[in-house]
């Protein structure tokens, strides 16, 4: 008989291979969350299957469909779903009702964490503090407001998207959805974005005496991304994190120190440089990493991008799939209810006749 090694428990118990983990888990007392009563609706009872994920059965449609949903890795599994025919090792992942809490919230959200490479940008207003306080509040107001909606047009053209602001800053990323050339996408838009800021000081020569200069840095990496916030979705925001992301904010606060307006690391430069005109900045060092690192200042891309229109066009193509997909999630939830529930009075039944055999 096949046995469970349950952590944070530190419990082993014997498992019939013809149940599934939860069900071995309530037999034996194991307080192992399932809020919507093992009907794979939610995520409370998921597990990490630390070792023996060959043992474990193939998801089950009802599984997928969650699994796609929240884009769980194949370690991840959903205990109300999964038997097994070989001893394994797991972690439960929701312990109490605020885990339990925080994985329904995430169930609205969608992912609840994905590792993915994309293009980190950095963007900040050089000496803007000190430019500010010769302004009325208002005047400030009004200037950011200008600016951002500037280089928000900018981002989203070349298919990116303002992540984070901060403060005069901003922080965007290319490729959170599937789209060609994200890399050079974000080195085009870092150009445009300086174009547009000429035009724009132009236009605010009578609320500033001093033109704004920007900073612009541009690192290619994986990240994490992932919502974080409270339930409300308007007081959530999805966000990356890793050492990427404080990679790209290095690189643009260099610029200033060497000079340059838009600066990006090897492995951008290693993308772009048949297109680019580049100055490399060799033995570079930046604050909080060890080493020196070679930066490239980019001055010009040649020739034009070969999707002009993909960024807009195929984001929103890949939107309205989506929500052809969540339509189409809404009936597979349906069936899963009604599978789930048919399957649920098998088990039921076949656990009688196997606690009872002798009234069969």
């Amino acid at each position: 008989m096949p046995n469970i090694y349950y952590l944070p428990d530190e419990l082993t118990i014997d498992a019939d291979a013809r149940d599934t983990i939860l069900q071995t888990s309530l037999y034996a007392d194991i307080p192992h969350m399932h809020v919507c009563g093992g009907f794979a609706r939610c995520s409370t009872c998921r597990v990490l299957i630390a070792d023996g994920v060959e043992a474990c059965s193939p998801p089950t449609v009802h599984e997928q469909i969650l699994a796609k949903k929240l884009d769980l890795p194949d370690h991840i599994r959903l205990a109300c779903q999964t038997r097994i025919n070989g001893d394994i090792r797991l972690r439960r992942l929701v312990l109490d009702s605020e885990d339990a809490e925080l994985a329904e919230q995430q169930i609205s959200y969608g992912a609840i964490g994905q590792e993915k490479p994309v293009a980190i940008m950095f963007a900040d207003i050089r000496g803007f503090t000190k430019a500010s306080e010769a302004m009325l509040p208002y005047d400030v107001i009004y200037l950011l407001n200008r600016y951002f909606q500037r280089m928000n047009k900018v981002i989203i053209s070349h298919g990116g998207v303002i992540n984070n602001y901060m403060g005069d800053g901003f922080m965007a990323l290319f490729g959170l959805e599937d789209i060609a050339n994200p890399v050079e996408l974000s080195v085009r838009a870092g150009l445009a974005m300086l174009e547009q800021m000429e035009a724009l000081n132009h236009g605010l020569t009578v609320l500033s005496n001093h033109p704004l200069k920007i900073g612009i840095g541009i690192h290619y990496g994986w990240v994490v991304l992932g919502n974080i916030g409270n339930a409300d979705a308007s007081s959530s925001c999805m966000t990356a994190i890793g050492d990427a992301v404080n990679f790209a904010s290095r690189i643009e606060s260099t610029t200033k120190r060497v000079g340059a307006s838009l600066l990006v690391s090897e492995e951008v430069y290693e993308n772009i440089k048949s297109k680019a005109i580049a100055k490399p900045h060799n033995n570079i060092e930046l604050a909080g990493k060890t080493g020196a690192y070679c930066l490239y200042e980019i001055t010009e891309m040649r020739g034009n991008l070969n999707l002009p229109q993909t960024a807009a066009t195929q984001l929103a193509a890949k939107r309205k799939l989506n929500a052809q997909r969540a339509q189409m999630g809404i009936f597979e939830s349906i069936f899963s209810i009604v599978m789930q529930a048919i399957e649920k009075l098998f088990n039921a039944i076949a656990r009688l006749f196997r606690r009872h055999p002798s009234d069969s």
